[in-house]
């Protein structure tokens, strides 16, 4: 395993529960290097949106830590973007005032760098020509991009993202991974996502990090050596990539059958 020391995010024998419940994790632990594409993978009720508010500094683990770069993480650390389930826009601002809010609050630049920087980004992620549309004028896949134009434009050297096209269709979610890794490959920062689709874990991951359910922390890691860039019309016709899925289902299937047994 990557030594903290060396880790862009470092998640190191955290134990964490809710007042009152049994523990979610408990001695949990993983680490991320720099520039790497990180997808945890479970079923649900492995606590996989938990950990992303722990890694985010929303909520803070009963023992143990979680570090960016060395530091221990708060949700103001501006090392850190966040990309979420859902959009979770302003209905009243504009597709670029959006994108620009994460560097007013965090006074970046004065306003026509600001607006600069968010339009660069917007057209990063093919939006400029909706810089000025509300997000009731868009589609979901549209709000989604302007979601990740947001985070991005903070250049963050680690970026959570939280199932971020599981509302989306099967045609837009595709382009979407393919969008998310063009911009990964582009920018280079650390990204840790989480997902119950086995397939999106495979297509995008360089590590599949599987989760057993609440608590027993990981399961297993698996390596994703898939050639780079991706494509979906590629990427997924690959023997690799059947291999890699299948292997995947197997675990999955270990996680439930063991969880399953544990009911009993």
């Amino acid at each position: 395993m990557t030594t903290s020391a060396s880790s862009a995010l470092a998640v190191d024998n955290i134990t964490f529960r809710y007042p009152g419940s049994a523990p979610v994790f408990r001695n949990f632990s993983f680490h991320a290097r720099q520039a790497e594409f990180v997808v945890l993978l479970g079923p649900s009720g492995c606590g996989k949106s938990t950990l992303l508010n722990l890694l985010a500094g929303f909520t803070e683990p009963e023992e143990g830590a979680v570090k960016i770069n060395g530091q221990r993480t708060t949700p103001e650390n501006n090392q850190l973007g966040y990309v979420f389930q859902q959009p979770q826009l302003f209905g009243w601002l504009s597709a670029l005032e959006n994108v620009r809010f994460g560097l007013r609050m965090q006074k970046r630049e004065d306003v026509a760098s600001q607006r600069e920087r968010a339009l660069s980004y917007l057209q990063r992620v093919g939006l400029a020509h909706a810089a000025h549309q509300l997000p009731h004028q868009m589609s979901g896949g549209m709000q989604q991009r302007v979601s990740l134009a947001r985070a991005l434009a903070l250049e963050p050297d680690v970026l959570l993202m939280d199932e971020p096209f599981a509302a989306l269709d099967a045609i837009t979610r595709g382009d979407m991974n393919e969008e998310t890794l063009r911009l990964w490959s582009a920018i280079g920062q650390t990204t840790v996502f989480i997902t119950h689709d086995i397939e999106e874990a495979v297509f995008l991951a360089d590590r599949v990090i599987i989760l057993n359910r609440a608590p027993g922390g990981v399961h297993s890691e698996l390596t994703v050596s898939l050639p780079r860039p991706r494509s979906n019309l590629e990427t997924r016709q690959l023997p690799a990539f059947a291999a890699y899925r299948n292997e995947l289902l197997k675990r999955i299937t270990d996680v439930m059958q063991q969880s399953h047994s544990h009911s009993l």
